[in-house]
């Protein structure tokens, strides 16, 4: 084993990355090697998934058990209902999960493990759909179940053709294609995607708005005819490097600490100043009902970090960069 691991030590960077793009090429041909492998029974099993009143029970044993976990979570997470069912624990209880109208995927490279034996004919004794992703199609599985998905592979990306990877690989990009055909037959949208979604960064882009962050912030507000005392007392108590300027109810206008600074530089008196001099006239705005993501592209557009948020010709408030920042949605 030292001796080994001094080889393995002493082989150049040159040498690590050939071999690192060796396996990518292998596994990239074992991709290529599934669309031909590809049959009618695909789409029978989307449209059977489809129309099923139940849920996909997604099992395996070993690496395929990893497999079918992360198949699992695709499928849920792109709008199909799906369980994670562990080949050899459904043999001691865990098959109560499964139910007569549920749709059995079981994922196997041979199709001839134990677990899977004892597996298949229980639920060949219901009235489940079984399909078997497999790389043997005249595998015990293979030949049990309703329909084949063929994920055969001609050698693994280990050098000793034994540990699972372009397999591995393979079952993972079909589990991949399954679920996204069932996104396409079910019309999964974008905002169907974030109500599953709501805490991560794609999720919030899509169904968080302006509204549910602007109302944590203070309101900076000063009219018209104030002085540049009031405004500068305003920005700097609300703490959010600008105030809107209100006349008559409405928003004519914004300051902004570029405001102040490009004032200072441009004027040696300053007892003269009032509000409406300062301003920014006629400024970017956003209703509170609209996403942040699009209140974060209305800030990049035009190289700002503040937005007034105005509903009905109404001041309600301001939503600065750092929020949505906070929120992780870029």
């Amino acid at each position: 084993m030292e001796s080994e691991s001094r080889e393995i030590s002493n082989l150049s960077q040159e040498a690590l990355l050939a071999l690192a793009s060796d396996v990518i090429r292998q596994e990239r041909d074992a991709l290529d090697g599934l669309i031909p492998q590809l049959t009618p029974h695909f789409g029978l099993v989307v449209d059977c998934i489809f129309r099923s009143s139940g849920k996909v029970i997604v099992s395996g044993i070993g690496k395929s058990a990893i497999v079918a976990q992360k198949i699992v979570a695709t499928l849920n997470s792109t709008g199909t209902n799906a369980v994670f069912l562990h080949a050899a624990d459904a043999i001691h209880g865990d098959l109560g999960v499964v139910r007569d109208e549920d749709v059995v995927l079981l994922i196997s490279k041979s199709g001839e493990t134990p677990e899977i034996k004892v597996l298949v004919p229980l639920l060949k004794a219901r009235p489940n759909i079984l399909v078997a992703m497999v790389g043997n199609p005249e595998s015990y599985l293979a030949l049990q179940a309703n329909y084949v998905l063929m994920t055969a592979v001609e050698h693994e990306a280990c050098p000793n053709n034994l540990a699972p990877t372009s397999s591995t690989t393979a079952q993972m990009v079909m589990g991949d294609a399954l679920a996204i055909a069932l996104l396409h037959c079910r019309g999964f949208s974008p905002e169907d995607f974030a109500r599953i979604h709501p805490g991560g960064a794609l999720g919030k882009k899509l169904y968080m708005r302006v509204e549910d962050v602007y109302i944590r912030n203070e309101v900076p507000e000063v009219n018209l005819d104030d002085d540049l005392r009031k405004v500068i007392v305003e920005i700097s108590a609300k703490r959010l490097g600008a105030t809107a300027v209100i006349g008559n109810g409405r928003l004519e206008g914004i300051i902004t600490d570029g405001d102040l600074r490009r004032m200072l530089m441009n004027n040696e008196s300053f007892d003269h100043l009032r509000a409406r001099d300062i301003m920014t006239r006629n400024p970017k705005s956003i209703g509170p009902g609209e996403h942040l993501a699009n209140a974060l592209a209305l800030m990049r557009q035009y190289n700002i970090t503040q937005l007034p948020v105005v509903e009905n010709d109404t001041y309600k408030g301001v939503i600065h960069l750092h929020d949505i920042l906070k929120e992780g949605v870029v």
